[in-house]
């Protein structure tokens, strides 16, 4: 075991597509995990500091992150149609292709990212009023807004580039990355937050600045990784150009991709407007509750994200039986550790909250949505598998189908009816968060057996 978590570490140099599958999905995961760990660490090391200025700053990045998993849907679809490309070229043996396809896959990214930018940089304090902000919430952090809004091209960036490495099985460079990344964004957080040394106290404004910085250097750092020749996907100059048709085969993929994760995350965004509505108490406990939840699920979106390699690679290489055994098997290995999890939110969710917060009455909302989650976490850990199945495919159509009728038919209304009329607040919200994602396993695992994504073509 030590020997293969070396090799994880170090970059397995395997070919994927042969040899033994459980190894593959081990050498896969262990840097992808760390990866999303990482990933994560931007948004808990932001909440930690932050939490320290009282509820209004913590309330600030709550709405504001709620703007930003937009942002995040979109550069993770674009991300997801981009690994399933290079993927399925570096199964195919064509690393000409994956490169092209990379290039063609980042043009496109900062091309979003600019109207992004603008329009967040324009409008931050209309976004958090729209999210249901107070005014004194819009004081204390619209220029928080701004900063983040205005430096997506460092989101997009850092999502497309790391899922070219992922493609092409190349998972301990994106992981690299974050390290340089989220080690920058531990060292200016407090720095800019408190005023520390030779730093300006900026309060919460001064989270943004240290991570947009913290992803402004890892981009850097992914594209030196590109151009040298460490990756197996190696851009040449003479390749970075437009490519209508690669560029169209990947919009029609990232298109439904983008609508996935919107549909997806959009509906949490809903989930706190409707929190907000009975304050900010119940938005900040949610936000709590959610940034532990999507932190110890790491691991899962890890194992996926191998997943979708292997599934995108043996696709390649005409293998789908392959395929469609490291479906089965990661899911086997996602539920253990779901149940897990299931077990230490029943039983340590206030402990757990309680690392980021002081208020006693932020932690009950947290733990009270830590709980309720928790009876969802084993269906979740199979849909988390599922849904990666069929993006590595390049069928990214399917999932957000099902996410449209599992999140916005099923989850919000539910929420709505559960919280309001029927009068359980906020723990009618967390109520429908199980119940939504128990349906999504349930419908994507049906779609999944009937084999049609075998034969989708990217």
């Amino acid at each position: 075991m030590f020997s293969l978590f070396r090799e994880a570490m170090g970059g397995s140099h395997q070919d994927f597509t042969e040899g033994n599958l459980r190894r593959a999905i081990i050498l896969l995961s262990i840097p992808m995990i760390i990866e999303m760990l990482m990933e994560s660490l931007f948004g808990v090391v932001d909440m930690f500091f932050v939490a320290r200025l009282g509820v209004d700053s913590l309330a600030t990045v709550a709405l504001t992150e709620s703007v930003i998993v937009l942002v995040f849907g979109v550069a993770m679809g674009l991300s997801m149609a981009t690994t399933a490309y290079v993927a399925r070229r570096i199964g195919e043996k064509d690393e000409e292709g994956a490169a092209v396809g990379s290039v063609q896959s980042i043009a496109v990214g900062v091309l979003v990212s600019v109207i992004v930018s603008v329009i967040g940089m324009l409008y931050a304090p209309e976004l958090l009023r729209l999210m249901g902000a107070s005014e004194s919430v819009v004081r204390t952090g619209s220029h928080y807004t701004q900063v983040l809004l205005g430096g997506s091209a460092t989101i997009f960036l850092l999502f497309l580039l790391n899922a070219i490495f992922r493609g092409a099985g190349d998972p301990a460079l994106a992981m690299r990355v974050l390290w340089v990344s989220n080690g920058i964004n531990i060292l200016l957080d407090p720095c800019l937050i408190n005023g520390w040394g030779p730093f300006p106290k900026l309060d919460v404004l001064g989270a943004a600045v240290s991570t947009t910085i913290g992803r402004g250097v890892g981009v850097a750092f992914q594209l030196y990784l590109l151009m040298s020749g460490a990756s197996r996907v190696r851009i040449h100059l003479h390749q970075i150009r437009i490519d209508v048709a690669v560029m169209w085969r990947l919009l029609k993929v990232s298109f439904t991709g983008i609508l996935q994760f919107v549909i997806s995350t959009a509906s949490w965004a809903g989930l706190v407007r409707l929190c907000a509505s009975f304050g900010s108490v119940p938005v900040a406990g949610y936000n709590v509750a959610i940034k532990i939840f999507m932190f110890v699920i790491l691991p899962c979106w890890g194992m996926s994200g191998a997943t979708a390699t292997l599934v995108g690679q043996s696709l390649g290489a005409k293998k789908p039986d392959r395929a469609e055994a490291a479906v089965y098997q990661t899911g086997r290995f996602t539920t253990v550790y779901m149940g897990a999890l299931s077990v230490l939110f029943l039983v340590f969710a206030r402990q757990l909250v309680g690392f980021f917060t002081q208020d006693v009455q932020v932690q009950e909302v947290a733990a009270d949505c830590l709980r309720f989650i928790s009876f969802g976490n084993v269906c979740y850990a199979w849909g988390m598998v599922l849904v990666q199945a069929f993006n590595g495919a390049g069928d990214t159509r399917t999932p957000s189908m099902v996410n449209f009728f599992c999140y916005w038919c099923f989850q919000i209304p539910l929420a709505w009816v559960l919280a309001v009329p029927l009068g359980w607040h906020s723990r009618g919200v967390f109520f429908a968060i199980p119940a939504a994602e128990t349906a999504m396993t349930l419908a994507s695992l049906w779609l999944f057996r009937r084999g049609s994504w075998k034969s989708k073509m990217i």
